[in-house]
């Protein structure tokens, strides 16, 4: 991010950009500072933008080949086309002696490091990761964000403020805009103003659901249960979540075992380091058996609901209070 911000700076850019990772509001936003530096504002005639994994490799060649309408240069942007992952053997062959008057900018969520394309665009022009950021730079980022609208917020509120809304950067930002025009003519944010205005998401209730079953209170997992459904929540989507749940408990406790630490974890789980570490305290209270097991009774259960053996509301109830 940094070499990004610097190559803006100075003015001088790479041909090539690769922007790619889990951290969909940190991508967004460099490829829009990428589109103000390099593409002339309203500009429409050599800016283009290709999604989804139909591309046509040959037609984004074709305009590549196409020099500028009196402008410096040509500007592609391609978000999420597969090519870092396979079939970009024609992409990198074009890459390696492109035409100088056109500028790219891929944005992609997984990339294969090893292929051709990714070797190409990391030797021709700059590629830049954005993972999950972990809970240390968020709550810098949620503090500062707050502070920039006259706002002053405890390291407590913060921490209840992420519990509620997960480690999306996206999601968090919309929660902080809901928050700043809540606590609008006052200074200070507090625990009760999360409560009242920050939307609780659903991974955050399967968490809960799962400490409290752990815990013995099965009423409060039944509750927690209620809630989701009273908000429309379809019983197979919570089904699924919890068998998500439950299938990354399984996975941290053995990458426990296995002596890996919390940093290696979460980068094999592919998820943020704060994430994998409750999720390192949640397993903690599970046999490896039992996790195993749930994961195999979430499979039944579907199975069940989809041939008309079971209600779905009740194979959940059913599953929650047989199995964990």
């Amino acid at each position: 991010m940094k070499q990004i911000n610097e190559h803006i700076r100075q003015g001088k850019y790479k041909q090539f950009y690769l922007l790619y990772g889990e951290e969909r509001y940190l991508k967004r936003q460099y490829r829009d500072k990428l589109r103000k530096a390099l593409c002339e504002d309203g500009d429409t005639m050599n800016t283009h933008f290709y999604e989804g994994k139909n591309l046509s490799v040959e037609e984004v060649v074709d305009l590549a080949e196409t020099l500028p309408f009196l402008a410096e240069r040509r500007v592609i942007f391609i978000t999420d086309s597969g090519l870092f992952k396979s079939g970009g053997e024609k992409m990198a062959e074009y890459l390696s002696n492109p035409s100088e008057s056109c500028f790219f900018v891929f944005t992609e969520t997984d990339v294969d490091k090893r292929s051709k394309l990714y070797k190409t665009v990391q030797s021709k022009g700059y590629a830049a990761e954005f993972p999950f950021q972990d809970e240390s730079i968020l709550k810098r980022w949620i503090a500062a964000t707050l502070a920039k609208e006259g706002k002053k917020v405890t390291e407590g509120t913060v921490q209840r403020f992420l519990s509620k809304t997960g480690t999306d950067m996206e999601n968090i930002q919309t929660e902080l805009e809901k928050l700043v025009c809540y606590c609008m003519g006052r200074e200070i944010v507090r625990d009760e103003d999360v409560e009242a205005v920050c939307a609780t998401r659903v991974s955050s209730h399967i968490f809960d659901m799962i400490n409290a079953l752990a815990a013995g209170q099965q009423k409060q997992a039944l509750e927690l249960y209620y809630d989701l459904l009273a908000l429309k929540e379809p019983p197979m989507r919570i089904l699924f979540l919890i068998a998500r749940q439950c299938n990354m408990l399984l996975q941290a406790k053995e990458l426990k075992a296995r002596g890996y630490d919390s940093r290696t974890i979460a980068s094999k789980m592919g998820v943020a380091p704060f994430v994998a570490n409750k999720c390192l305290g949640q397993a903690a209270k599970f046999k490896s058996s039992t996790l195993r097991t749930a994961v195999e009774k979430c499979v039944e259960t579907e199975e069940a609901v989809k041939t008309g053996r079971m209600n779905d509301v009740m194979s959940v109830e059913i599953l929650m209070l047989s199995v964990l």
